[in-house]
């Protein structure tokens, strides 16, 4: 893990414009930032869900279902889309385009700077188990209901750019969406086969191997 903070640059909006299958593997790697009047934390993304809108009876957007919740889902992609389940912040990215709601859970971060305040927030030493899941990486990161709408390639929360390609990508069935039917069994969960920051390791239904190390 790193040790210092050093710059980095939000990514453009083009990045957020492709298919959102495409958008949850193209995510793992790239880093996850928050800057707050207590300091910066960030992590790379090492486990995404994909949520497929209309089609997906998994997703908020189930059958267009427009609430003060999902309306963010129907504005252009980028923008991110936060909500509470048993009293944890969960944070999304707006995928697809306007008008077709979808969106991209982040499951899990490994912590890369701000490793203090994220160990503060979270009232913990520093272990897996700081940001290996969804509602854990928001507190350990700071993100919170307010960031509601936030477009991802703006401070004070973005995404950048990732060092490098992991060398495997694993996926399999999503987690904690037993009553959503046949959409149970999608594999749209996509994680960096063998981290550690994992929220849940369970057998993939399929390991991608990539040329890992180049951008």
């Amino acid at each position: 893990m790193r040790e210092q903070f050093t710059f980095l640059s939000p990514l453009k909006e083009d990045f957020f414009q492709q298919p959102t299958l495409d958008l949850a593997t193209s995510l793992l790697g790239c880093i996850l930032v928050k800057e707050t009047a207590e300091g910066a934390a960030a992590g790379m993304i090492v486990e995404t869900e994909a949520y497929m809108g209309p089609i997906d009876q998994a997703a908020h957007s189930y059958q267009n279902r427009r609430t003060p919740r999902t309306e963010i889902m129907f504005h252009q992609a980028g923008l991110a889309y936060t909500y509470v389940m048993h009293t944890h912040t969960l944070f999304n990215i707006v995928s697809g385009k306007a008008g077709n709601p979808e969106a991209v859970l982040i499951r899990g971060v490994e912590p890369l700077f701000g490793l203090d305040l994220m160990v503060k927030r979270r009232g913990m030493p520093l272990s897996a188990n700081l940001t290996n899941g969804p509602g854990k990486l928001t507190k350990a990161l700071g993100i919170q209901m307010s960031d509601y709408g936030h477009p991802l390639t703006k401070k004070p929360l973005f995404i950048a750019a990732r060092d490098s390609i992991p060398e495997s990508i694993s996926s399999g069935k999503r987690i904690g969406i037993d009553n959503s039917g046949v959409a149970k069994n999608y594999p749209w969960r996509f994680w960096i086969t063998g981290n550690r920051f994992v929220s849940r390791h369970q057998n993939a239904d399929k390991i991608s191997r990539t040329n890992g190390g180049s951008k």
